[in-house]
């Protein structure tokens, strides 16, 4: 019966000692001993076959950051999204290309890295960045992370656009972003949505873009 019992036991993952009455009555030192010595060996295994999850904070590791971006829509303004050029009667209005799908990757970037946003270091007072391009933003944002030693992960952003629709122009902008971040295309998500014609993108007068990125030290 002890002997199911243990199998048992050792099946569902515990470690079973057993000791006889007088061990524990009349020699007590030696049973405390050979229990510390399960414990410190149970200890060190798992240790052996652990593979600890590099952690985030000064000692680099992972770091998540989250971007949003909003942009109008006006005429005679050309429409610029994930770095490509989409033919529409409107287009997004904005200090530089006026690129929301970029703007909020590149805030997301920047946040996971602890370096402020695209405002502070692109500034809409600028000459410099009056009509920027956005895949230029885009390129100095991952230089801008590179520098205290961060390189992406992956990238997942979601377009909320009424018109037009977006997910024909996907896979292009998913290579034209993967070209300028030195990744893969698979490393980034894009998904595009409808607010079911309500708010300011439903009424369409402007396009509004999230975006999630992971980065690594």
């Amino acid at each position: 019966m002890d002997l199911e019992r243990t199998e048992y036991l050792n099946q569902m993952g515990y470690v079973v000692l057993r000791f006889t009455n007088e061990s524990v009555l009349n020699d007590i030192d030696t049973v405390l001993e050979e229990i510390s010595d399960t414990l410190e060996e149970i200890s060190l295994n798992a240790q052996s076959n652990q593979s600890p999850l590099p952690l985030g904070g000064a000692g680099g590791g992972f770091r998540v950051g989250f971007g949003f971006d909003v942009h109008q829509l006006v005429e005679g303004r050309d429409l610029w999204m994930g770095g490509i050029k989409i033919e529409h009667s409107k287009g997004l209005l904005g200090h530089s290309d006026a690129d929301v799908l970029l703007h909020a990757v590149c805030d997301a970037l920047l946040g996971a890295a602890n370096m402020r946003d695209i405002g502070y270091h692109f500034p809409d007072t600028s000459a410099e960045t009056d009509g920027m391009d956005s895949k230029i933003i885009l390129r100095d944002t991952i230089a801008l992370i590179a520098t205290k030693g961060y390189h992406l992960v992956n990238i997942d952003a979601t377009i909320c656009a009424e018109r037009p629709k977006m997910n024909p122009h996907i896979p292009a902008m998913k290579a034209c972003m993967a070209q300028i971040c030195g990744c893969d295309e698979d490393d980034i998500s894009i998904k595009a949505t409808t607010t079911e014609k309500l708010g300011f993108t439903g009424r369409e007068e402007g396009i509004s873009a999230y975006a999630v990125c992971l980065i690594e030290k």
